[in-house]
């Protein structure tokens, strides 16, 4: 294992609050009930379509009157992209860590470029993540291991030594589907019709908390260096 990549919201970086902030602000303004917080949580991953849904259920996704709805939040969110967003508790050592040891970490997300730019630039991250992939990068996006394959590409480091931690059965498919070491953050935002059997995403690993990620990945640390010293 040489390498780390994470999926972004709900698994590097704590965003939800932001998100359940800015929609239960619309359902006020368009006096609707106020969608519980856990609920959009658990909507995060999914995107913006998901959680302006959540407020306008009787609209369809292709509606110009939704897609209005979604740009509104687009904007809204990207002006005021970190108000309560920060890394979750424990990650800011762990990847001191990893950059002490020289293991260069990175990030494959579903989330546009143009968001994932401005949030890790306001949380001073853009000089530390050796690589970021974003659905503008490729043809096809999580669960299609090419993003996986772009990021192993861009480290230049093979796709099977590198561990890929996340929050979605998407992002533990394409990690698989590109043979990564593949870790299930289950201190994410995991959607509610999967996280009943986390076996079944069948992930190399479960990890409950950032700590546990951290000694987990201290591991595979300890593994390499150990493989680097006999290797002379």
């Amino acid at each position: 294992m040489k390498a780390v990549l994470f999926d972004l919201d709900g698994t590097l970086i704590d965003t939800a609050a932001d998100f359940i902030r800015i929609i239960q602000q619309m359902c006020r303004d368009e006096q609707r009930p106020v969608v519980d917080a856990e609920l959009i949580r658990t909507q995060v991953s999914e995107g913006a379509r998901a959680m302006v849904k959540l407020v306008y259920p009787e609209l369809d996704v292709t509606d110009p009157v939704f897609l209005a709805h979604r740009q509104r939040f687009l904007d809204v969110y990207g002006e005021n992209i970190v108000v309560d967003t920060d890394l979750f508790n424990g990650m800011y050592p762990l990847l001191e860590e990893l950059e002490a040891k020289q293991i260069p970490w990175g990030i494959v997300t579903n989330k546009p470029r143009g968001l994932s730019e401005s949030l890790l630039k306001e949380l001073n991250l853009s000089s530390r993540c050796s690589v970021l992939v974003c659905p503008e990068d490729v043809q096809n996006t999580k669960p299609d291991p090419e993003p996986m394959y772009l990021a192993a590409k861009q480290l230049q480091i093979a796709a099977e030594e590198i561990i890929y931690v996340g929050d979605h059965p998407r992002d533990i498919d394409a990690g698989r589907n590109a043979s990564m070491y593949t870790i299930l953050a289950a201190y994410g935002y995991l959607p509610i019709e999967s996280r009943d059997d986390l076996d079944a995403w069948n992930a190399d690993a479960i990890i409950q908390t950032v700590p546990e990620l951290h000694e987990l990945l201290k591991q595979k640390i300890t593994v390499l260096s150990e493989n680097q010293r006999m290797m002379g």
